[in-house]
């Protein structure tokens, strides 16, 4: 099927465009002049049962990304799921910090240090409230507020051990230059 184009290559108007595949062919020569192609298209398809479904990848507006399912997909899903961690970890921060009478710039700082921590990899494995309340009392050491680890365990009902341990690995694997207490 030709599209009105000619091939870089070899100069061959003969170029075949494969929706499904989602990328552009000169018949002539080989050469793959497009990959990737987005298709505005929607296209439907009958299960065994009679229910309906759209085929196709499905990429939101907002996203910074490629498409966030393939194969088959659901309208009104698209969130990525990085996008949904980042805005659990940002409304948990959000609270801890509410509870501590921490500002706006501890609660950006503790969420830039949950990113750093989900980038590497660090949050596999630990509980969420542990990892918020890490990040917090990064923060609160680095910024100098008067928060102890207890105070947070406290707010929390966690054990001021583990959370002690988690805040320890954090600060370790994202090499932070924490200042003691009492500087």
């Amino acid at each position: 099927m030709s599209s009105g184009r000619k091939c870089n290559n070899c100069g061959s108007a003969e170029i075949e465009v494969d929706n499904a595949r989602g990328d552009a062919v000169c018949t002539n020569c080989g050469s793959v002049l497009e990959d990737n192609i987005i298709v505005s298209e929607v296209q439907f398809e009958e299960n065994a049962h009679g229910a309906s479904s759209a085929v196709g990848q499905f990429v939101a507006s907002d996203s910074k990304g490629g498409a966030t399912a393939y194969g088959k997909f659901h309208v009104g899903t698209g969130t990525e799921s990085r996008e949904v961690t980042l805005r659990k970890a940002r409304h948990g921060i959000t609270h801890l910090c509410h509870q501590l009478h921490l500002n706006n710039h501890c609660i950006e700082t503790s969420c830039n240090f949950f990113k750093m921590a989900l980038i590497r990899h660090l949050t596999r494995g630990r509980r969420n409230t542990h990892i918020y309340a890490a990040c917090v009392y990064i923060t609160c050491r680095t910024e100098g507020t008067s928060h102890l680890l207890i105070d947070i365990s406290d707010v929390l009902q966690i054990c001021c051990y583990e959370l002690g341990r988690t805040y320890l690995k954090l600060s370790q694997a994202l090499c932070i230059n924490i200042p003691s207490i009492g500087e």
